[in-house]
């Protein structure tokens, strides 16, 4: 077994079942960016003699990652790493749902990305310190023509180094996937909260709606590998012919 399979499994609480051990320690090798989304893992049975436990061990490891959305298994061809460019990852994080007809992807257009000083609670949530800054990115995302969600998101500075508004706006595909390929930072998971607010000036304009009219305002962190906070983001929603759809299981 490998130094760096060794140090991730001997680092974790000893009462942790096996399973969730390696589980854990292959997320480690992942957020080191050992394997890249879209890449193919070792076989079970590489897997089992690196970490030195038992090919059923693995296996059940990687259910857990599997069911999680962190990896995929392709019949007959192996596991790979989970990708922000496969549709079914994309629809995940946008939970906006037409009241009638299938679910589509919105036309997105980016209106700023500026360096700034993130807001106190923002930089609590990010980790940041005293002196950091974040990228402050305010993005559109319409459904044929008409404006539905005003997304105000802040990332790390310092992760996301060489972000521009120029940068943004030339990627063809989900944000999320422009933070995987050229940022190497894959979002795996996320904490929401919800609440109705009514529009404030800023808001009413760029979602063309009347000001203090109520929006349902979606509050996300987003995480990555190493369960470092990544991402804040305030979606400001027009949910006349839409609804927030979340499923549970």
């Amino acid at each position: 077994m490998d130094q760096s399979s060794t140090r991730s499994l001997n680092a974790l609480p000893r009462f942790n079942p096996l399973y969730l051990q390696v589980k854990e320690a292959l997320l480690a090798r992942l957020g080191y960016g050992e394997w890249q989304p879209g890449t193919v893992l070792p076989s079970e049975i590489q897997l089992a003699e690196q970490f030195e436990v038992s090919q059923g061990t693995v296996r059940k490891a990687i259910d857990s990652l599997a069911m999680e959305n962190i990896v995929v298994r392709r019949q007959g061809r192996g596991t790979y790493v989970a990708t922000h460019a496969e549709t079914v990852a994309q629809f995940r994080f946008l939970k906006m749902r037409p009241n009638q007809g299938e679910a589509v992807q919105p036309e997105s257009k980016i209106l700023s990305c500026e360096r700034v000083r993130a807001p106190a609670e923002v930089a609590v949530a990010l980790k940041l310190r005293p002196a950091e800054q974040a990228y402050l990115i305010r993005r559109l995302l319409s459904f044929d023509g008409q404006p539905v969600v005003l997304d105000v998101i802040w990332v790390p500075a310092q992760r996301f180094r060489g972000l521009s508004q120029e940068r943004l706006s030339q990627y063809k595909g989900p944000l999320y996937g422009l933070f995987e390929t050229e940022f190497k930072t894959r979002m795996i998971r996320c904490e929401e909260r919800l609440r109705a607010l009514p529009a404030d000036a800023a808001v009413a304009k760029a979602l063309s709606i009347e000001v203090d009219k109520p929006v349902l305002v979606v509050e996300r962190v987003s995480y990555s590998y190493d369960d470092e906070a990544v991402e804040v983001r305030l979606g400001y929603c027009v949910t006349k012919h839409f609804h927030y759809a979340n499923e549970l299981s």
